[in-house]
């Protein structure tokens, strides 16, 4: 991105020292991606195995059922899965440089607070106060609600830290805080006055689910979440030299006005997006990020994509789980990660402390 650079100021490079190979482990990333793809497309009430799998691409098995479980709904599912669990760790991996903070996370700048609000909303004033438009909008009502309401919070947070002509990243992350508060009130109020129909959809919704994954939800969110994706790769210099200290930022060459901007357009927009099709889903844009960096070293370059495998495979592959552990039933995404994530997290901030 040209417009991030200022002049042709030589630029550091950091590359950082991780505790494992770069190329053996993103190799070891890749066939736990491949691994977890397969698991996801064969697994689940309807069992298809490889076989079954290979004869429906090849047209030799003629097995309506079966096609329709693969190309319906398992093919949408680990397609959309493993998009949200990319852009959800890239989007960790963009703030925490951005805020050199291992801790930040997608939700810090109340990107998902937003999503949620407009998101209950939509469930619970759909059959009053917006039932015109639910109709119109149909089943894109509450992803099209979701996403609006990700990135209308972006925006605004970014507006309020935007101060002649620039943006504070510490008056950003205030803002984030007082927007994920009042959007947290907003829709407790809006729980508040709920029915018990709204409040079960409601409440499945704020857990995330791939559960209704299909073509149109891939469609949707799909154009917006790539972007992002082919989008991050040329933040890593920007996020790098934002490692050695915002105040010397512009002193390495980057516009580092023009490289917050974008940093937080592309984390917001993709995470907008994210919400709107799986619902909320935590702990991915915090745990894989700080992992890879640990792992692989610091720099941006790795990170980056090193990240977009791990957290799709990870989300990929708790999906898998969430659809076995209390079959027939399906455990909420978003509570499977929370139970993944939560204590394994714990784990290793004990183990950093104590080393």
């Amino acid at each position: 991105m040209y417009w991030l650079k200022r002049d042709r100021l030589p630029v550091p490079v950091i590359d950082g020292t991780g505790r494992l190979a770069q190329g053996p482990a993103l190799l070891m990333i890749l066939g736990a991606a491949l691994t977890v793809s397969v698991v996801s497309v064969t697994s689940g009430a309807y069992p298809l195995s490889a076989v079954d799998i290979l004869g429906l691409l090849k047209g030799d098995l003629d097995d309506e059922i079966a096609r329709m479980v693969l190309f319906d709904v398992r093919l949408p599912r680990l397609i959309l899965g493993f998009l949200v669990g990319a852009v959800l760790a890239v989007s960790g991996a963009i703030l925490q440089g951005l805020f050199r903070n291992p801790l930040a996370d997608p939700g810090l700048i109340g990107v998902s607070a937003g999503a949620s609000l407009a998101a209950v909303a939509v469930i619970v004033l759909g059959g009053t106060w917006l039932g015109g438009w639910l109709d119109r909008a149909g089943v894109w009502a509450l992803p099209i609600a979701a996403f609006a309401g990700g990135s209308g919070t972006v925006f605004l947070a970014w507006r309020i830290a935007r101060r002649a002509g620039r943006t504070s990243v510490a008056t950003l992350l205030l803002a984030g805080i007082a927007i994920n508060a009042i959007a947290g009130a907003g829709t407790g109020l809006l729980t508040f006055y709920s029915s018990d129909e709204e409040l079960r959809s409601l409440t499945f919704w704020t857990m995330g689910s791939l559960g209704h994954a299909a073509w149109d939800d891939v469609v949707m969110a799909g154009p917006w979440l790539l972007l992002s994706l082919c989008a991050a790769p040329f933040l890593a210099r920007p996020l790098d030299a934002f490692l050695l200290g915002e105040h010397v930022v512009g002193h390495l060459g980057y516009n580092a006005d023009w490289a917050k901007r974008a940093a937080v357009l592309i984390a917001g927009l993709g995470v907008g997006a994210a919400v709107a099709v799986s619902g909320l889903i935590g702990f991915v844009g915090l745990v894989v990020p700080h992992l890879v960096r640990q792992a692989l070293g610091a720099g941006h370059r790795i990170v980056i994509p090193a990240s977009a495998l791990a957290g799709g495979t990870l989300l990929v592959g708790a999906d898998c789980l969430a659809r076995v552990v209390v079959a027939p039933a399906e455990l909420p995404i978003g509570l499977m990660m929370a139970l993944i994530g939560g204590p394994f997290f714990l784990l290793l901030l004990l183990r950093t402390r104590i080393t």
